[in-house]
Order: C-alpha cells, then structure tokens, then sequence
C-alpha cells in the first residue's frame, strides 16, 4: 500500500485501488488457495483465477466491475516483485458507455435548476456540460475557470497530467459566475480550490458525488447518476451530434482515439428500440 502512495496516480485511482486490493486480500485471508499466493506466481495465478470466479460467481459483479478488481490485484503484484497474474479478463459486451436519454438529461438539469446551493448547481453542471471526470471537477481551481462577458474556457488536468481548455456552455458560464460571487464571501475559503467543503477546504471526490447523486435523487430520475454518467452523456451527445472524434477525444482528454469511437457503438437502449421495430400479431 505504501508503494501505491507514491505513484504516478490520481488520488481517486490510488483510493480505488487500495479499496479492491483490500477486498482481495480479504478474501485471500479465509480462501482455500493453493500454493503461496503472496510469493508463488504459480499460488497468484491460481489465486487470482479462483477471486475472478468468486467476483463472477458468488459476488454478482459486472464484467467491468470483475476487470477492474483484477487490474487493481495485478497492480498489487507488480510492486510487490512478483509480476501481474495470468489470469484472462472477462469480456465485455461492446456497446456504448451507459449516458443518460434525451429525456433524462432534461430532468436532471430541472433538478440542477431547483437546487438552491449555487456551490452544488455550478459543481453538477461542469461534468454535464464540460465532460469531466469527478477528480478532475474536485481538482478544479479558481484559476481555472475564464470568463468573459459571453465567452469562457475551464481548464482542465486530466489523467496523466495531461491538460485540456474547454469552452464553456453558457449554462455552465452563468452557474460558475454565481457560485465565484457567492464564494467570495465563504467562510475560510481556500485561496485556490474552486469547490469548497463546509470548512472552506477544497472539496473530497465522495462529497461531490454525493452532491451529484443527491440532486439526481432528488429529481426522480430512475437510473443512476454519476458524474462518469453524466461525462458519458457529454461525450454521447457530441459524437452522436456529429461532432468530429478528433475534437471529442480532445474536449474528453481521451489519449486514443479508440476510447473516444466507443461512443459510436449502440447503446442498450438502441438494442431495446431495434427489437421493438419487430410485428406482432395480436
């Protein structure tokens, strides 16, 4: 653990690794494997493959969920001496990531708009319409954000510090100029974080997925939403609007292209609306 401290990592990625090796090594502890696991790439192989079918199996985990629990244990081995497990991925049905309908969009910006917090309307709309991650929206500074009269740009640090300047929607410029105004006058405010915690501290990733979540909840919507969901939303409605994937993989900060055509795929509910096309005789 002490290793993944110190690495090239986000702070959210090195949490959520940290949590699955835990949950690894948990279930190591009362596990039956055999071999050493800890020292034997043959006991970690075998190991791994035994947790694959325990996450699948007993757990009910989704493929994605299973791959990134193996990618995290891999992770674990590789800084422990030992090498990454041979142990095969599960597939993954290709389909578009899960973003929100047209029509669940606009429910949740009612919700947005009925929030009275200006701090959480501004936070909850920058994954939306700025398609940032949630460690990249709790990262945000003040510096960041470049306003004009009718024009803005968000600077944005992504993953491998890698930095990307995207417009901003004027909904998004008119909810980040009120929650700057209302910020000036926040108790303790720290001198360079954007969003603020109730001690005037920059604002944890757990606390603004709450924030998120909450208003979502709060607004009926039946399906989950995240602020990924909501980034998911950004990047479908670009590139199934015709915006070009080179542009969209650079407003995303996406490093291939590759990650940025998945958004061309059909969704599940692309899929559900191709089979109701089908006759029926009643």
């Amino acid at each position: 653990m002490a290793a993944l401290g110190s690495a090239p990592l986000s702070a959210q990625t090195r949490r959520t690794y940290a949590s699955k090796v835990r949950q690894y090594l948990a279930w190591l502890a009362g596990a039956g494997v055999d071999g050493d696991p800890l020292a034997s790439p043959a006991g970690r192989d075998w190991a791994v493959r035994d947790y694959r079918a325990y996450l699948q199996a007993k757990l009910k985990r989704s493929p994605a969920t299973v791959n990134g629990a193996l990618a995290a244990v891999d992770d674990f081995y590789i800084r422990h001496g030992v090498g990454p497990a041979r142990a095969k991925r599960v597939d993954i049905a290709v389909a578009a990531p899960r973003a929100l309908s047209a029509r669940a969009q606009i429910r949740y910006l009612r919700a947005v708009q009925a929030c009275a917090s200006p701090r959480d309307r501004a936070l909850a709309l920058v994954p939306f319409y700025a398609g940032t991650r949630i460690a990249e929206t709790v990262a945000l500074d003040v510096a960041d954000v470049r306003l004009s009269a009718r024009k803005g740009v968000l600077r944005i640090l992504g993953n491998g510090q890698r930095q990307r300047e995207v417009p901003i929607h004027p909904q998004l410029r008119a909810a980040l100029s009120e929650w700057l105004q209302e910020r000036r006058d926040w108790t303790g405010a720290d001198g360079e974080a954007l969003f603020l915690n109730r001690r005037g501290g920059r604002l944890g990733a757990r606390g603004a997925h709450e924030v998120i979540t909450g208003i979502a909840a709060r607004g009926g919507l039946d399906d989950r939403v995240t602020a990924h969901v909501l980034r998911h939303s950004f990047a479908t409605t670009l590139v199934r609007g015709g915006t070009d994937l080179v542009t969209a993989a650079e407003l995303l900060g996406h490093a291939r292209l590759e990650t940025t055509r998945a958004y061309t795929r059909p969704s599940h509910e692309d899929r559900r609306k191709a089979v109701e096309l089908l006759p029926v005789d009643e």
